[in-house]
């Protein structure tokens, strides 16, 4: 085997052990998908079935299960939208750990390229958030079969793929901010701070639709709001297609908007491709932000090696 490749995947199992053996790191990164079961359970449910009925004229019924289903993909959307994002910053941590204490200086003094080493606190931050993203779908899936399932295996494939891409965002997107900080206080605050704020920005605890017009046009211009805006449309898009059996236009279109299962950007209304299309982008030119970092941070570190070298063989 390739040296390279063998150290890249030495140290990628290392950083895997080190996030799930470290049981506090584990557990806030649950913080918010936790948060949302909660007030899912005490309140959220409750909102959303007004929410909904709110919709629906007098003298229609609707089947319980519909309402059920429909609720139940809107809270699963919820958990993986926000989950995409704030495990990957907290899994992420051990790259802080590892400047703080030193372990970094220690494992480049081996004959391991930076290269390498920045790419496996990449991968592993991929892997370990998609491992705890997959096994809250895996459960969110259940939940929804067993209150009111309407998803085609089409819907599947596509909240797979979406799982998968903004996952990747956010561990882009946590590797390239964590790689600027060096104290665990501070990357301790910044997974606080992201777990606490980014339920609010991508809609979680909220329609995106019931914030005021400065915020929501601030929110378009996220590229995780249309990872979020993919998982409502494909978690409800089923319930919808029944409650529109019953239902009249209007109200489906008042619908879709007030449950973010559709947007517009500037009275332009933005397709599901046009969605993957900003979220594959995004992701793209955060990888090579990312390339571009550790070639430049590669090239510093050569010309200080290079420097000390000179010092030490001038008499």
């Amino acid at each position: 085997m390739n040296k390279n490749l063998y150290d890249l995947l030495y140290l990628i199992k290392r950083n895997i052990k080190m996030y799930f053996k470290d049981k506090g790191t584990f557990f806030v990164s649950l913080i918010t998908p936790a948060i949302l079961l909660i007030l899912f359970v005490t309140f959220l449910r409750s909102v959303y079935i007004s929410s909904l009925n709110s919709f629906i004229p007098d003298g229609v019924n609707i089947s319980s299960r519909v309402i059920d289903g429909f609720t139940a993909g809107w809270l699963v959307s919820s958990i993986l939208a926000t989950s995409c994002i704030t495990i990957a910053f907290c899994s992420n941590t051990i790259i802080i750990a590892d400047k703080a204490n030193g372990i970094v200086d220690d494992i480049l003094v081996t004959p391991v390229k930076k290269t390498i080493l920045s790419l496996s606190y990449l991968i592993s931050n991929l892997i370990t958030t998609l491992i705890v993203c997959f096994s809250c779908l895996v459960l969110g899936l259940g939940y929804i079969a067993l209150t009111g399932w309407y998803l085609s295996l089409n819907d599947v494939l596509m909240i797979i793929a979406n799982t998968f891409l903004l996952t990747l965002f956010g561990s882009l997107l946590a590797t390239i901010i964590e790689s600027f900080i060096k104290s665990m206080g501070a990357g301790t605050a910044l997974s606080t701070l992201i777990s606490s704020m980014y339920g609010f920005l991508c809609g979680a605890y909220m329609p995106i639709s019931q914030f005021a017009d400065a915020i929501q046009t601030f929110i378009k211009f996220l590229p995780g709001t249309y990872g979020t805006i993919l998982f409502r449309h494909y978690f409800v898009r089923g319930a919808m297609e029944k409650l529109a059996e019953q239902l009249p236009s209007e109200a489906m279109d008042g619908l879709g908007v007030g449950f973010d299962t559709k947007i517009s950007f500037f009275g332009n209304e933005v397709s599901n491709g046009t969605s993957f299309l900003v979220v594959g982008l995004t992701v793209l030119a955060l990888l090579m932000t990312y390339i571009v970092i550790v070639i430049v941070r590669g090239q510093g570190k050569k010309k200080v090696h290079q420097t000390t070298n000179t010092e030490a063989t001038q008499p």
